[in-house]
């Protein structure tokens, strides 16, 4: 398969991944009594309302994982701020793992029926690309560097008194992460762990 397929297979991929995460970070918020997310139109599956260009471009080259722009939120609304926020980052991996899950369903269940009236090769690309991508942006957003998920979902869980050391993180882990990303290192980190739960999953 050339290079054209491949991407024109990954694109309604992508898109579906990276808006159900974002969905998910928006829904979790708003069930949590957080009005903002719905005020500026995030809770959508409608991929112009998520997309972040750089992080879609990582996405492209990679294949494993990237970001979309950040849902909004408010925790003032949430009763207990620490436990809203964490429960809000972790709808997103959630989502995508679910995803994934659902990819390895219709790879293993409905694939073969598929592959009667569409060419094998095309059809487990796109159920593997799923399960590979929402497994990367899982893993990815998992880690627990500001402002990926991982450090809402870690905040969450430590004492009070660490707060200082999440609010220092935030001013420099843009940086460190497009640093980690384009120089290989994250990729180093997380393949590694994406194919563990690849193998887990597919079980091959």
């Amino acid at each position: 398969m050339n290079m054209t397929a491949e991407l024109i297979l990954l694109l309604p991929v992508l898109l579906l991944s990276l808006s159900m995460h974002e969905y998910a970070h928006g829904k979790m918020a708003d069930l949590l009594g957080d009005p903002t997310p719905k005020m500026t139109g995030r809770l959508t599956l409608n991929p112009m309302a998520h997309l972040s260009l750089i992080g879609t471009l990582v996405l492209i080259m990679t294949r494993r994982f990237g970001w979309a722009k950040p849902v909004q939120v408010n925790p003032r609304y949430f009763d207990d701020k620490r436990k809203g926020m964490m429960l809000v980052g972790l709808a997103g991996p959630l989502a995508n793992i679910t995803l994934a899950i659902i990819f390895t369903f219709l790879l293993r269940s409905l694939g073969p029926i598929f592959y009667q009236f569409i060419d094998q090769i095309i059809i487990e690309s796109l159920f593997i690309n799923g399960i590979l991508l929402n497994l990367g942006l899982a893993v990815f957003n998992s880690i627990p560097v500001p402002p990926l998920d991982g450090s809402k979902i870690l905040r969450g869980i430590t004492p009070k008194k660490y707060d200082y050391v999440f609010r220092n993180l935030e001013a420099y882990g843009p940086f460190f992460l497009l640093f980690a990303v384009f120089t290989g290192l994250i990729g180093r980190i997380i393949l590694p762990i994406i194919n563990i739960l690849f193998n887990l999953l597919v079980g091959f």
